[in-house]
């Protein structure tokens, strides 16, 4: 493919996640191909008076579409990737891309542009009430962060941009997994312009030795309820293999109680650095998955992959198919800690977790290395460009 300048617009995020690795990885892949990435990045303000003045702002930012059009009249790149414009950008910064005729690929990282709280949950459960209708909902609700101001100004924000046809202009969507395209084209969102291109990871290399020679089953990823934490140590508690122990990796809100509660047979090490959740994946048993909400794509999941690492998953949204293979991953019902213990007792069974690890990692193989990443990136921009032109 003939080099491109491609223009990376991003909203970073306060807490960095999965979402700022993606945009950092995609930024870093096209340039090793020899594209030039012009990389346009805000943070969301910390100060109050700024932050509120610039949430206020958030349906629609006449200075975030100013210098947009400034950055882009300066550098004039061939083709727009929009990742994430919440809040401080805006959509007006979509607006003005295609306004100057810009090819705009946007990737769905999550449900923003049809739920307040990005995520299509509410009290502990997956929630499509505003799919395919109004966000109000989730004023009513309160879905973003529990606040009243700030659930008006997102569902204000999707409610505006749907009116005044912000999204119709976008070449192409790019949508983590067939779920999410399936829930998008629900939406109304047009189904030619919806694309499903995964995220990618990069090789780990190889495991320190073969699953069943571990007793160690991870969990990597945010210590909150949506991440269904609470039903996995209660169903951990039930188990009769004492010579398993779950290591917790990340933070969050219920990182206190879990500190204090002392569960047999479980230690939690808190947030650890790229490197060492690397090294844990190719050392370790297992990985589990027990996450209530309808996900984008973790990118744990695809590192678990690549490190030939077995799988115990909820059986929600695209997290199944993200895993592809049935023989990589016991599934359990999201919620419900019977099924969760069935599940992870199924992680005793030394035949299975090595047959187990060799799917996931022919997977990632298949479906997630920087190669075929790259490839699908190339393809998304000469799809928007062949439309835009």
């Amino acid at each position: 493919m003939v080099p491109l300048r491609v223009l990376q617009v991003h909203n970073s995020y306060r807490e960095a996640g999965g979402e700022d690795t993606v945009v950092a990885k995609e930024a870093a892949l096209l340039r090793q191909a020899g594209h030039v990435v012009l990389e346009y990045q805000v943070a969301n303000p910390e100060a109050m008076l700024p932050a509120v003045t610039s949430l206020l702002a958030a349906p629609w930012n006449p200075r975030s579409a100013r210098r947009m059009r400034d950055f882009v009249l300066e550098n004039r790149p061939d083709v727009a990737h929009v990742h994430n414009t919440w809040w401080a950008l805006s959509p007006s910064v979509v607006s003005t891309l295609t306004g100057l005729g810009l090819p705009v690929v946007v990737t769905l990282h999550n449900y923003r542009l049809l739920c307040a709280n990005a995520l299509l949950f509410r009290n502990g459960a997956p929630c499509e009430d505003c799919v395919g209708g109004q966000p109000w909902h989730g004023v009513r609700h309160r879905c973003y962060r529990d606040s009243l101001p700030g659930s008006l100004m997102a569902a204000g924000t999707i409610a505006l941009n749907r009116r005044v046809g912000t999204w119709d202009s976008v070449a192409l969507f790019l949508a983590l997994t067939e779920f999410a395209r399936e829930m998008f084209v629900a939406a109304g969102f047009q189904k030619e312009k919806l694309r499903v291109k995964p995220n990618f990871v990069d090789d780990p290399g190889e495991r320190a030795g073969r699953p069943s020679e571990s007793n160690v089953v991870l969990f990597v990823g945010r210590l909150s309820n949506e991440k269904g934490i609470p039903v996995l140590l209660e169903a951990w508690s039930t188990l009769e293999q004492p010579d398993m122990e779950l290591v917790l990796v990340g933070d969050g809100p219920l990182r206190s109680s879990l500190d204090a509660a002392g569960f047999r047979n479980v230690r939690i090490l808190g947030p650890q650095p790229p490197e060492e959740v690397r090294r844990l994946m190719l050392s370790a048993r297992a990985l589990v998955f027990p996450s209530v909400v309808y996900e984008g794509q973790p990118m744990v999941l695809l590192e678990a992959l690549a490190a030939g690492l077995p799988l115990a998953i909820s059986d929600v949204a695209g997290i199944p198919g993200t895993v592809g293979n049935p023989n990589a991953a016991h599934r359990a019902v999201p919620g419900d800690p019977q099924s969760w213990a069935v599940a992870l007792a199924g992680l005793g069974n030394d035949t299975w977790v090595d047959s187990a690890g060799e799917a996931g990692r022919a997977v990632f193989e298949a479906r997630y290395t920087p190669a075929i990443g790259l490839n699908e990136l190339q393809d998304a921009y000469a799809q928007a460009m062949a439309v835009t032109s």
